[in-house]
Parts: structure tokens; C-alpha cells; sequence
């Protein structure tokens, strides 16, 4: 009889211990926090493909992408590696930056912080901040811009480009210089 006690008390602490393994487990609740502030979807060392009509115009690269469905935009952060493509598939230019944003209905592109460009010829774009149009192709800013080719360095604020850096304007320019 004192086995039969013994063996009781066990299988009831045994079921016991299985129904509390049923407790659902909830994620908490940030008080103030709006659910709209949320990404709907989150990750880390992933990689974004953008094409334009069928062709990969770029490939970006990024520590950390947050999506946020309802504002259409993805954040991109902890570093960013873009490599722009070209119709034939080869690389034009690739751009490094801090963190960027893409627009999910347009696959326009911004960068942001320590934005360093540089063109398949050699040629660097330094600024803090740029913006790329998926349909034109184009690249701008209305912020300070270092540009340093083979043939010379100049700084201005404000500028347009293609995405390989070959036909460049800065619209303010403050200084150049000829390398020899």
C-alpha cells in the first residue's frame, strides 16, 4: 500500500509538471509602444535583390533590414554593401554606407553616414547622404561631395550622376584640383 501512495504522489507530480509545460508562452507588451512602429518582418546578414523590369539593377547587402509593410519602406543598418548592375550583368559601382532605406513601391534607394560610391574606373564619391532612382538610373544629393577621379578631385555641395560615376555634375562647386 505505502508503494501505491508513493507512486500516486509521483504520477501526480508527473502530470503536474506536463500541464504546466502547456502554458502558452506570450511575448510582452512594451507599454507606449505603438505596433506601427514595429517592422512586420526583420533580419540580420541578409541580402535584397532590385530589379527594374526583369534585370537585377542592384544587389544590397545589410547587417540588419527591418520591413515595415504599411509605411513601404525597408530600413537597412548595421552597414550596407550595394553593387549596382549594369544591362549586360557586370557591376558599374558599389556603394558602402552606414545604414539606407529603400522605397518598396519605387526600389528608390537612400544611403546614409560615411556614403562612399565607387565606379568600376577608379573613380570615389564621399558624402553623408545619397539618393538612388531604380527608373532613371540616377544618383543625387544636395549635401557636400568629395569626388575623386584619375584625372582630378573636386568638392562642391549638391551633384548628379549615373550609377557608375562616368558623367558626374556638382552644383556648387568649392574646389578642384588636377592629378597629374
Amino acid at each position: 500500500m505505502r508503494n501505491s501512495v508513493v507512486l500516486f504522489i509521483i504520477l501526480i507530480i508527473f502530470i503536474g509538471g506536463l500541464v504546466g509545460c502547456e502554458q502558452r508562452i506570450r511575448p510582452s507588451i512594451v507599454e507606449g509602444m505603438d505596433a506601427e512602429e514595429l517592422p512586420d518582418q526583420e533580419s540580420w546578414d541578409s541580402t535584397i535583390i532590385v530589379s527594374n523590369e526583369g534585370v537585377v539593377s542592384a544587389i544590397i547587402h545589410a547587417g540588419y533590414i527591418a520591413v515595415f509593410s504599411e509605411k513601404k519602406i525597408t530600413l537597412l543598418e548595421n552597414g550596407v554593401h550595394i553593387d549596382f548592375y549594369n544591362e549586360e550583368g557586370e557591376i558599374t559601382s558599389v556603394l558602402v554606407s552606414d545604414r539606407g532605406e529603400v522605397d518598396d513601391e519605387t526600389q528608390d534607394l537612400s544611403g546614409y553616414g560615411n556614403v562612399v560610391i565607387e565606379g568600376d574606373d577608379g573613380t570615389v564619391l564621399e558624402t553623408e547622404e545619397i539618393h538612388w532612382e531604380n527608373k532613371t538610373e540616377q544618383i543625387h544629393t544636395d549635401k557636400f561631395v568629395k569626388i575623386t577621379s584619375p584625372d582630378e578631385i573636386i568638392e562642391g555641395y549638391g551633384m548628379e550622376s549615373d550609377a557608375g560615376l562616368n558623367n558626374y555634375t556638382i552644383y556648387r562647386v568649392t574646389g578642384q584640383t588636377r592629378v597629374e
